[in-house]
């Protein structure tokens, strides 16, 4: 392989000349998050019936798109999911709620500049203002 390819596939994995790996994030606390690893951002909607082809429509043909502009720029994935049913446990999800957006990215920094950013601020809405309550739930977890 050529050495200035070479040179750049080990800066983008994060490894230096030398063989070292470098950690963009800093030395690992205790109970910190281990670098290289995702965030998972989940929020539970409760998408009014009456709208969900309207949200849905959304979500594919403008949010997702937006989104995946990102790829390179902490962006890793993004579903909208229908809840079916409780299968064990409890307790069960807020009245209403019938969708979970689940958003994973490189890192909280990254997400973010994600929705700082106009094209977000443009899209996001076209999801929000299908929901019937905006105080859902917004779960932010580290992948371990």
């Amino acid at each position: 392989m050529e050495r200035r390819k070479l040179l750049k596939l080990l800066a983008f994995a994060g490894i230096g000349a030398s063989g070292a790996t470098k950690s963009l994030a800093g030395p690992v606390r205790r109970g910190a998050r281990a670098p290289g690893k995702p965030i998972v951002l989940y929020c539970d909607l409760a998408v009014d019936p009456k709208r969900e082809q309207e949200m849905l429509d959304a979500f594919h043909d403008h949010f997702k798109p937006a989104a995946e502009s990102f790829r390179g720029r902490g962006y890793i994935d993004l579903k909208m999911l229908k809840l079916r049913s409780v299968v064990q446990g409890g307790p069960a999800p807020a009245p209403g709620i019938n969708y979970r957006f689940q958003l994973t990215y490189e890192s909280e920094e990254q997400r973010q500049r994600w929705i700082h950013s106009e094209i977000h601020q443009k899209n996001w809405p076209l999801i929000e203002n299908t929901v019937l309550n905006k105080d859902y739930l917004v779960l932010l977890t580290d992948s371990v």
